[in-house]
């Protein structure tokens, strides 16, 4: 399964909650947040491409040496959806689906990656497989069938895929990941403060 699912790393965003510092460039486990999270997803054993900002860039530092592919994005003060839109047609001849992951979302882990790429089963009706938090709510990553890339591919704005989502709920399935995993992402400096005082020992 892993060789045909991409997973496709969001982190084109201008970090503009963050009064001036870069999210994805906190430090987590002693790394950048985003070269941690990239390597996590490294080891599903997925391709792994991840939407940057046009270069120069810190953030293309964060992922120097990685056999991942960068893809630029240099639209990307538009919205998610110019990093879905520059993500989706680097990776859309390489395979059946692609899980879409937020960088910014510290709580997600491989296990959880690899929990919601074994609830894929492309030969079933589906289209959507989305990680719910353990309660139910609804959040990410979300895996899209390759029957939905050129949906994704026409996609404007900020919306990151809400309406594609919600067109096809009746082919979704939900996976729950542990605790809020799947809803917990850090925008600003609060929030930053908030998940840093309740996981000190990262």
């Amino acid at each position: 399964m892993a060789e045909r699912i991409a997973i496709l790393v969001l982190a084109a965003g201008s970090s503009s909650r963050m009064r001036g510092r870069d999210k994805l460039m906190e430090l987590v486990d002693g790394m950048p947040l985003l070269r941690r999270q990239v390597l996590r997803a490294l080891d599903t054993g997925c391709r792994v491409y991840v939407t940057l900002p046009e270069a120069p860039h810190s953030r293309y530092a964060a992922v120097d040496g990685l056999d991942i592919a960068a893809v630029a994005v240099p639209d990307a003060a538009e919205g998610m959806n110019a990093s879905l839109r520059a993500g989706i047609g680097a990776v859309q001849s390489d395979c059946d689906a692609v899980m879409v992951l937020l960088a910014d979302m510290p709580d997600v882990d491989k296990d959880d990656m690899n929990s919601v790429l074994q609830a894929i089963d492309l030969k079933t009706e589906k289209l959507i497989w989305r990680a719910t938090t353990q309660d139910g709510h609804a959040g990410h990553p979300i895996v899209f069938h390759a029957s939905l890339f050129p949906a994704l591919l026409h996609l404007s704005g900020d919306s990151g895929g809400r309406a594609i989502v919600k067109e096809h709920s009746s082919r979704t399935v939900h996976v729950p990941l542990a605790g809020s995993h799947a809803r917990t992402d850090l925008d600003t400096p609060e929030a930053w403060a908030a998940w840093r005082a309740k996981n000190a020992s990262i």
